[in-house]
């Protein structure tokens, strides 16, 4: 049993064996107050488990060359999310890219502060995926409660359709990446099966919104996005 509950944490975290990379720099503290302060008008919600919605067949990929986007109200708190079919386009109604790919329950700013403070989401997930209230203790960690959801649902359907492939690469102690870059079982496993359906639902993930994390990946594979659209306090400079 003890053995059993260890595999499930590897599961919930993407079964790495590593140890992780060291801590990124740390992101201002302004920046995530500001980003955690935001208001958005038009959250998206998730909810019941969309897994076997999909289940043996991918959700619709979005416009390779789409984007999601925020703009702010006047009154500098409140934003709204939209998608458009490019950065450009966006631009001309007032928008600033917030990540790749089109929005969806994990795109919200506080949202993106989580990810920017925890480049490493390993431990606290881990934590998360071996207790009975995995849900409340994702939204502790300070995701709104759609991105919870969905992480919750990757995490149980990973647990699923991954139990054998992990469990042997937990026992082997694979590395979570390979010399080449490539992913070990576990990882891809959890790539193949969860990947497709979460980051469909969730919209915002590190990579599309530029942010490393603890599993190493291609350049090529992280946006470039710069998170510098934050309107400064009405107050400033009085």
């Amino acid at each position: 049993m003890r053995a059993a509950a260890l595999v499930l944490s590897l599961l919930a975290t993407g079964c790495s064996s590593a140890p992780a990379p060291p801590p990124a720099a740390a992101v201002d503290p302004r920046l995530l107050s500001g980003l955690r302060a935001a208001v958005p008008l038009n959250p998206i919600a998730v909810g019941q488990d969309p897994y076997p919605t999909w289940a043996g067949r991918a959700p619709p990929l979005p416009a390779p060359s789409s984007v999601c986007v925020v703009r702010f109200e006047p009154d500098r708190t409140h934003y709204r999310l939209a998608t458009f079919g490019s950065a450009a386009e966006a631009g001309e109604q007032g928008y600033r890219v917030t990540h790749t790919g089109a929005c969806g329950a994990c795109s919200t700013l506080q949202d993106l502060a989580v990810y920017l403070e925890r480049p490493d989401l390993t431990s606290p997930v881990r934590k998360c995926g071996m207790t009975p209230g995995t849900l409340e203790c994702l939204e502790a960690l300070g995701f709104t409660h759609p991105c919870a959801q969905i992480w919750n649902f990757n995490v149980q359907n990973t647990k699923r359709e991954c139990f054998g492939v992990c469990m042997r690469s937990w026992m082997s102690g694979e590395a979570s990446t390979a010399s080449d870059g490539g992913l070990n079982d576990c990882l891809q496993c959890d790539e193949d099966r969860s990947g497709p359906v979460f980051k469909a639902v969730a919209g915002r993930t590190r990579r599309n919104s530029g942010i490393r994390s603890s599993i190493q990946r291609p350049d090529e594979q992280v946006s470039r996005v710069v998170h510098d659209y934050l309107p400064p306090p009405a107050d400033a400079g009085r």
